[in-house]
């Protein structure tokens, strides 16, 4: 079997390793200046909205427009160009930032976050599909989306060091050169993996709809759309928790930056640490029902809501019970992300593999890290002189409650997985 063979080489692990470098770094880009909040916010003089404004919106916006364009190229061209082309010119202009001269140049500068993650994500979660068999796939997608915790630690806890010894320009400039040679030596070292699992078969003669039509196609399967719909949800909740988090410890808890830093990547590890879990423990369960390919997310999505309430709920003289809750937050949080991805790759066509991941990036890409923060910063602003406390906290637990209409669409999606799956296997056959 080609699958079993791809699995077995050491080239393919070695791509996935680079994939997942790569996208810690990209996680790391974004989430840094959740960490240079305090400095970039002083120096250019930015309310709570326009911090918001700064962190989402150009990324936002450039993701809403390339994301599922980029997600057909990948179904239809060489994959490991594409994200070696896209992370190489979404770390370039993550290293621009170091010369911002104001909020709209630096939220120019986080378009490049949105190029890197609309056009290296769905390729290089197609190309793990084909790397990587159905009984190993959720382990192996959990590495990869381990990248994403594994840069947010990364900017907590190296790039609060970094920018503390060398400023927050010096730390732009740094993490941007570094992506660039990361993406060179995967254009240099990695290959194109058989789309599909059958040896020879091109996307340009791959079965199924493109354009529009693959996106209908995609929204037509139920478990597809109901993970769209989950992924909204949870990723408006945890990239807002995520980007204020740090300011929220230093506001509420008066941490001081780099006191915060280490907690945000206490957290930060957490979620490695159940991003692996998951997926391993997907891979382990599906053999006994096939449902918990999405039970797992299920599971985890319901014990993380009233976690990061818990942890919202306690004041500044119970900062180290904060601190296990928001560890064990990231844990379960962190729970949807590889088995869900595996789960869409097991019901979705390979020929639609990618746009069906840039489908999922997208409603992270808009409303999570886009609207996400915005309506966080808005919030915080609106609710000022109208709640005890600091507003933040109010704010960020209305988007943590949105975990639970996330939780509902997982419990719709796992209720129509074993039709779907079933579906799957046949049309291949």
């Amino acid at each position: 079997m080609p699958h079993s063979t791809e699995h077995a080489a050491p080239r393919a692990r070695l791509t996935l390793a680079l994939l997942a470098l790569l996208s810690a770094l990209a996680f790391m880009d974004r989430q840094i200046l959740a960490v240079l909040l305090v400095p970039v916010k002083a120096e250019f003089g930015l309310s709570d909205l326009q911090v918001g404004l700064v962190t989402g919106l150009g990324f936002a916006l450039t993701f809403g427009l390339i994301g599922v364009p980029l997600g057909r190229v990948a179904d239809r061209r060489e994959r490991r160009a594409l994200v070696a082309w896209c992370r190489g010119i979404g770390g370039a202009l993550a290293a621009l930032g170091a010369a911002a001269t104001g909020a709209w140049t630096l939220a120019f500068t986080r378009m490049g976050g949105a190029i890197s993650d609309a056009g290296a994500g769905p390729a290089s979660m197609s190309m793990i599909a084909d790397l990587y068999p159905p009984e190993a796939r959720s382990r192996a997608m959990s590495v990869f989306a381990m990248g994403a915790s594994t840069g947010s630690l990364m900017a907590l806890i190296g790039g609060a060091w970094f920018a503390q010894r060398h400023g927050w320009r010096a730390t732009l400039a740094a993490i941007g050169l570094v992506t660039l040679t990361v993406a060179l030596l995967l254009r240099w070292v990695a290959r194109e993996p058989q789309r599909g699992g059958v040896p020879g078969l091109s996307a340009a003669v791959m079965p199924g709809p493109v354009g529009q039509g693959a996106v209908r196609a995609v929204l037509a399967q139920p478990v597809a759309r109901w993970l769209v719909v989950a992924a909204a949800f949870a990723l408006l909740a945890g990239y807002s928790f995520g980007t204020w988090n740090f300011a929220y410890l230093v506001r509420v808890h008066g941490l001081a930056p780099q006191a915060a830093g280490w907690v945000t990547g206490l957290s930060a590890l957490g979620s490695v640490c159940g991003t692996l879990a998951s997926g391993a423990l997907a891979d382990r369960l599906v053999r006994r029902d096939a449902r918990w390919q999405i039970g797992v997310p299920l599971v985890g999505v319901g014990l993380a809501l009233p976690v990061g309430l818990a942890y919202l709920a306690l004041g500044p003289q119970h900062t180290g019970w904060a601190t296990l809750l928001v560890i064990a937050f990231g844990f379960f949080v962190s729970w949807w992300v590889a088995p869900a991805y595996a789960a869409l790759s097991l019901v979705v066509a390979p020929a639609r593999r990618a746009t069906a991941n840039a489908m999922l990036l997208l409603v992270g890409a808009v409303g999570g890290s886009g609207i996400g923060p915005v309506l966080t910063g808005a919030l915080s602003d609106l609710l000022a002189g109208h709640v005890r406390g600091d507003p933040l906290r109010w704010s960020l637990a209305l988007m943590v409650a949105l975990l639970a209409p996330a939780w509902l669409a997982f419990a719709q999606a796992m209720r129509a997985y074993p039709a779907g799956r079933r579906a799957a296997i046949e049309a291949a056959a």
